[in-house]
């Protein structure tokens, strides 16, 4: 078959293109699909942005409650550490009322049986003795006063004279002044039975040893009582010894003048009669 010159041209043309020589592109119209895809990851860095930044406050949130517990932790533990040292304060102060109860009984039952017993051993009868006060003679003794008190005579001295603040020891001078209103107690009166009877104020004793005004009172009486029996200045079967604490005030503890008024150390002189020796 005779081809013409533009046939030949054309065939060589359409063997290049199909022989891979050159390439078809195709190019889409608009940029539609490109600016949807950026927007779309825009949105996700976004709401990522968000996520980080809910979760950095929920850590802060998170952080705070866990000050928060541990804080009300310690609290709680206060709290019970407390409760439990009031339990024990509690308990000390139930134990120290019980004892002192005891105690008091104890004293008042001793006192009793020993009043019954001396006036079994005598036969003597308590019976009214207005002439008591005018034969004793002890007025002069300073710190001593006397009063008449029904059917009994008070000897009473100043607790401050004769005891250290708060305790039943002796200060200087007070051996000296008991001993002296004793002998006069022993020249007028050596068959009357003699109470020896402490008196304090209604302040606290401030002391383990003495935690109640009864525990010091009745401390301060046994303490002279020891004086005088052993100095041998009056015989134990004419003495017996009471702790009254702040049971018998004087006068009102409202002032420092009546606190001193109070504490007080008093020989009561009674009716009743002991055996002769």
């Amino acid at each position: 078959m005779f081809q013409t010159p533009a046939f030949q041209s054309m065939t060589l043309v359409l063997l290049v293109l199909l022989s891979g020589c050159g390439r078809l592109v195709y190019k889409p119209k608009g940029q539609a699909p490109v600016a949807a895809a950026q927007q779309q990851m825009q949105l996700i860095a976004q709401q990522s942005q968000e996520y980080q930044t809910r979760a950095k406050s929920l850590d802060v949130d998170n952080q705070e409650l866990e000050s928060l517990l541990a804080q009300s932790r310690q609290k709680v533990q206060l709290l019970t550490d407390e409760i439990s040292a009031t339990r024990g304060q509690l308990k000390d102060t139930t134990d120290q009322l019980l004892a002192m109860r005891s105690s008091n009984t104890e004293l008042q039952s001793k006192t009793t049986s020993l009043l019954a017993s001396a006036q079994q051993r005598s036969g003597a009868e308590i019976r009214a003795n207005n002439s008591m006060l005018k034969n004793l003679t002890i007025a002069d003794i300073p710190g001593a006063t006397v009063r008449q008190d029904g059917d009994v005579l008070r000897v009473e001295i100043a607790g401050d004279k004769i005891f250290m603040p708060g305790s039943p020891f002796l200060k200087d001078g007070g051996e000296q002044l008991i001993r002296s209103v004793a002998a006069e107690l022993r020249r007028n009166f050596p068959n009357q039975r003699i109470g020896i009877e402490g008196h304090t104020d209604n302040g606290p004793t401030h002391s383990q040893q003495f935690p109640s005004n009864h525990h010091l009172s009745s401390a301060q009486a046994i303490a002279v009582y020891n004086l005088l029996v052993q100095r041998q200045i009056l015989p134990t079967e004419q003495l017996f010894v009471v702790g009254h604490g702040a049971n018998h005030p004087l006068v009102s503890n409202a002032t420092d003048a009546g606190k001193t008024r109070n504490r007080r150390l008093e020989l009561v002189v009674y009716p009743e009669r002991i055996a002769s020796r």
